[in-house]
Formats: C-alpha cells, sequence, structure tokens
C-alpha cells in the first residue's frame, strides 16, 4: 500500500497528491509517468509524475472522471492499493542552449521537473504557463524560481498575457534563438502550438495522453501514429517530436470512450448518494 502524505487543493477540481512510493522516487526522471490503482476493483490512470521529495512523489489531477474523482476524495494518512513507475522514457535533456517548457492547464503539472532538469544541464530555461483563467493557474510560484524568464497567458486575460501559449511562443521566436520546446497540454493546445515552431525548424517534443491501461506496451490501447508509423505512448514515449504527430488521430481515440465513462461516472456519483456521502474532502 501507497501512503497519501499530503493532499491540497490548487484550484477547481485541480489537485496536489504527494504520494510515498520510494521505489519510483528513487528512479523517477523528468517527462516519466506512474500508474495507479486505487483499489483492488479499480481501473489503472497514468499520471505524470510533476516533483520528487524524499520518498514521495509528486501527483497533479484535475477530478473529472469517476476515478479520479474517487482519488479526490482520499485523505492524507489514506493508501493507495498500487502505484507502479517510473513509466516511459525520460525527457531528452542536454545542453542545448536556450529551452522553452510550456504547460497547458493541469499539464502545467509536467513543466516544473522537466525545467528543473534542463536548468541543472546548464540550459538558459524560458517558461510559459497559461490558463483559460487566473483562478484556474497553478505552480506560478514554483516555475517562477526555476526558471530564468516566466510568461503567464490566460484565455480571458484575468492575469498576464491575454491569449494563448502559442501568442508568447511566436513573439519570442521572433525575438531570439530557441533550441529546444517542450509543451505539454490539451491535445488541442500542443498541436496548435507546435505548429508555431514549424517555420523555425525548432526541435519541439510533447507529452501524449492517450487512453492507457497497462503501460507495459503489452496492450496496445496507448498506439499514436508518429512520423507515419505506430508507437505506443507508454514506452515509446511519452514525449514525441511534435511535428511528426498525427494529433487529429490522438483526438479521435481520446473520445472513443466517453459514452462509458459518462455511464460510469453517473453510476459513482448515485453509488456516493446511497451511501450518503457528500462532495470530496477539500471542498
Amino acid at each position: 500500500m501507497y501512503k497519501v502524505e499530503l493532499a491540497t487543493k490548487l484550484a477547481d477540481r485541480v489537485y496536489e497528491y504527494w504520494i510515498s512510493a520510494p521505489q519510483v522516487a528513487r528512479h523517477a526522471r523528468a517527462g516519466q509517468f506512474i500508474i495507479l490503482r486505487l483499489h483492488e476493483k479499480g481501473e489503472r490512470i497514468p499520471l505524470t509524475i510533476s516533483a520528487v521529495k524524499g520518498d514521495a512523489v509528486r501527483v497533479i489531477f484535475m477530478a473529472v472522471g469517476k476515478t479520479t474523482q474517487e482519488l479526490a476524495m482520499l485523505r492524507p494518512g489514506d493508501s493507495i492499493s498500487d502505484v507502479v513507475g517510473p513509466l516511459g522514457k525520460p525527457s531528452e535533456i542536454e545542453n542545448y542552449g536556450t529551452c522553452c517548457v510550456i504547460g497547458g492547464g493541469v499539464g502545467i503539472a509536467s513543466t516544473p521537473l522537466i525545467a528543473k532538469e534542463l536548468k541543472a544541464a546548464g540550459n538558459h530555461v524560458i517558461g510559459i504557463i497559461g490558463a483559460r483563467s487566473a483562478d484556474l493557474l497553478i505552480l506560478e510560484d514554483e516555475m517562477r524560481e526555476i526558471c530564468d524568464d516566466l510568461y503567464i497567458t490566460t484565455d480571458d486575460g484575468s492575469k498576464g498575457v491575454h491569449g494563448f501559449a502559442s501568442d508568447v511562443l511566436k513573439k519570442l521566436l521572433e525575438e531570439r534563438t530557441i533550441d529546444r520546446v517542450w509543451i505539454i497540454g490539451p491535445a488541442i493546445m500542443m498541436k496548435v502550438t507546435s505548429g508555431v515552431t514549424v517555420p523555425y525548424g525548432v526541435k519541439t517534443y510533447v507529452s501524449l495522453n492517450p487512453i492507457m491501461v497497462d503501460g507495459t506496451g503489452m496492450c496496445g490501447s496507448c498506439r499514436v501514429t508518429v512520423g507515419k508509423e505506430t508507437k505506443f505512448a507508454c514506452v515509446d514515449g511519452p514525449e514525441f517530436d511534435a511535428h511528426q504527430v498525427d494529433f487529429n488521430e490522438l483526438m479521435q481515440r481520446q473520445r472513443i470512450y466517453m459514452g462509458q465513462e459518462k455511464v460510469s461516472l453517473e453510476r459513482f456519483a448515485e453509488h456516493r448518494c446511497r451511501c450518503g456521502e457528500g462532495g470530496g474532502h477539500h471542498e
């Protein structure tokens, strides 16, 4: 069993958990993830490793589906049945020169570890983090501490630049040389933002989040098309060359079980009502 050491609500439906998992913490690198299962009858879900401290790893997630809502109900001291990791290939960290790390929404969770390792490798690190509005922005202080420069964007203009991360990236590319770019966020955001770097020929990485089951390459559910070849995000990724990814296929496959996910969530809500349970403990 893996104990929840700390549980904090960062924004609406967005939670930060520190989980004691010594074997993961010892080996975790930027870009990697864990798969956890809450209990024997629970589903397996992948979550990016956002940070490591001692024997604990941090995950940040949005409570959207049945399992993430159930996870959001755990309190410090509660246990998770299974935590497997670190999984996936680490980010390709070298001393490139100037690197830009971009996070959108909950995808910001992946940015500190990448930025930290890039900084340690001797790079000048520019961070761009964006959300729909200021109250949904996470990890601003942490990223400001790590990065040499940090830009904030909000869709509604409530904080920082009124617009998108792609707008800031385009302006930066016009003004200076950027050697590598990392983008983590919703698929459509990664598609649009990575498109900005194409004319400049800047190597750009995206961390893909397809449906995933076992995390070891056996089930095939996380398959994605990269450079017209089939890859498995769990073992070949999750980071890939953004300019080679078939984002349209990725987004289509992400929606394949929406009907079943809706039914599962409704049944979970009904069960909680019957048991007399209220909202999550962080509310």
